[in-house]
């Protein structure tokens, strides 16, 4: 290949998110986020959470990877790669550490003054997702967090703050991290800092609440437009965009019903939110769906225009795997990001049950874009597996070819969606760099081009080492896509 489909400006990068990396959880006021209370967990055992810090336990995200420290040496890898841009998200609890305070924490404000100006003396463009499932305990103790109509004027008085000190260096932003998770039984605590019942379960699905989760989405779609105006209000040079997990469904069989079904899922699992976001109101089919599942939105009269008038310029999704359905009965279960299904026995699947699926990605890529028409970014995309550090020549690395194999494929997939004529502005794949895992609290599942010396049981030296898919994704970068 000598030439690619990517433009000229395309914005190749990377993501991550403040409680997976940062570390230092209460170092110069920074309170206690929801993340802060989960327990480690694997594969197969789930996390746990605590109300209380339990000094003899293990929390992952209370050290993280030390980026806290060691952004200025962790920003030079990436220059080095040759990001354009670099999605980040702003810890809530350092600037209100209990989301309680009207005055933000001036500490917290400067470690993002240092962080965001050395993305600029690098030429990276910051990419800030405002909230990324890190929301204060302190709000969910005061009034179960999203649960309540008070969570808007708190969060509204966090973006608010953080856009306006940074909206001269960061052109780009993201009101909340996968919102549609809310859509999902096991989003309760990590999407929307609510506790629904009073076990130490991070995931609760025999106590599980659509009518609470489904509330609480209502009040982050009006948060979202509120924030997404005054940013648009403040600046018009701004750009705010939605961030959804896709979801990407196929049926199991050619059964009408499998058909029926896949396409109800993807309604509801990607389009309902989309719609509000982008659109600005609910889809024709919300009514259906709150009828046929007993729900009650119980919105406010101003909220109508609210969402109307605060609709996002551009739209971001993760993506790492699709997943298949059916009404049958048949197929074996497999595992994802949040998202499972049977297996389909035409994908392969990594260690962690997730199907390797980059034709799928293109698909999704065509019909976000056939739906709503504005420019489209994948804002998560990666491949977690255990990675073997060696040394060669004198040098420690990692020879991570799966990755590389994986990654090139998704890259492959979104040129051609370029190539039928999607918009495709931006490309941030999970991670850069090995943090922690959101769903367990693993090391081991490691998604960077960098290697960082740490464990599970959190020991290591955090030393940072260059993976051999470092090397590959700088000449993609250079090469603008060429892989």
């Amino acid at each position: 290949m000598t030439k690619t489909n990517f433009p000229e400006g395309f914005l190749w990068g990377g993501a991550t998110a403040a409680n997976q990396l940062e570390g230092a959880y209460d170092v110069d006021g920074k309170g206690l986020s929801t993340s802060d209370l989960l327990l480690g967990g694997s594969v197969s055992v789930p996390r746990k959470i605590t109300r209380t810090i339990d000094p003899q336990a293990f929390y992952p995200s209370h050290d993280g990877i030390d980026h806290f420290h060691r952004f200025k040496e962790d920003i030079a890898l990436f220059a080095e790669m040759g990001f354009k841009v670099y999605r980040f998200s702003i810890a809530w609890t350092r600037i209100f550490p209990t989301g309680l305070e009207t005055e933000p924490n001036e500490a917290g404000l400067a470690f993002y003054d240092q962080l965001i100006n050395e993305l600029k003396r690098h030429h990276i463009e910051p990419l800030v997702t405002i909230s990324h499932f890190e929301s204060p305990i302190g709000l969910t103790k005061a009034f179960n967090a999203w649960a309540s109509r008070d969570m808007i004027a708190a969060y509204t008085r966090f973006a608010e703050t953080i856009i306006t000190r940074y909206h001269h260096d960061v052109h780009y932003w993201l009101t909340f991290n996968e919102i549609n998770m809310l859509t999902r039984p096991m989003a309760a605590y990590l999407a929307g800092g609510m506790y629904v019942d009073d076990s130490d379960r991070f995931i609760s699905p025999d106590t599980d609440s659509e009518q609470l989760r489904l509330q609480a989405l209502h009040y982050q779609f009006v948060a979202s437009a509120l924030v997404t105006k005054f940013a648009h209000e403040l600046d018009p040079q701004l750009q705010v965009g939605c961030m959804l997990a896709y979801r990407m469904l196929y049926p199991y069989t050619s059964h009408p019903d499998d058909i029926a079904m896949v396409q109800r899922a993807t309604e509801f699992n990607n389009f309902y939110c989309g719609d509000v976001q982008v659109k600005g109101r609910y889809p024709y089919f919300a009514q259906r769906y709150w009828r046929d599942h007993h729900l009650h939105i119980d919105m406010a009269p101003e909220d109508a225009a609210t969402l109307a008038a605060g609709t996002v310029d551009f739209y971001t999704f993760s993506y790492y795997q699709s997943s298949t359905m059916t009404c049958t009965g048949k197929g074996e279960q497999t595992g994802g990001n949040f998202f499972s299904g049977v297996k389909n026995p035409y994908l392969e699947r990594s260690e962690w049950g997730w199907e390797i699926d980059p034709r799928g990605l293109r698909t999704a890529l065509n019909q976000i874009y056939d739906r709503y028409q504005i420019p489209l970014m994948v804002v998560e995309n990666g491949f977690g597996i255990r990675d073997q550090l060696i040394e060669q020549n004198g040098v420690k690395t990692v020879n991570d070819d799966a990755r590389i194999a994986y990654l090139k494929a998704h890259i492959e997939a979104m040129e051609a969606a370029i190539g039928d004529g999607v918009d495709l502005v931006g490309y941030t794949s999970w991670a850069p760099i090995d943090l922690i895992s959101a769903s367990t609290g693993e090391m081991a599942k490691r998604y960077g081009y960098i290697y960082v010396d740490k464990h599970d049981d959190g020991t290591g030296t955090l030393s940072r080492y260059r993976k051999k898919s470092f090397y590959w994704y700088q000449q993609v970068i250079q090469h603008n896509g060429l892989v």
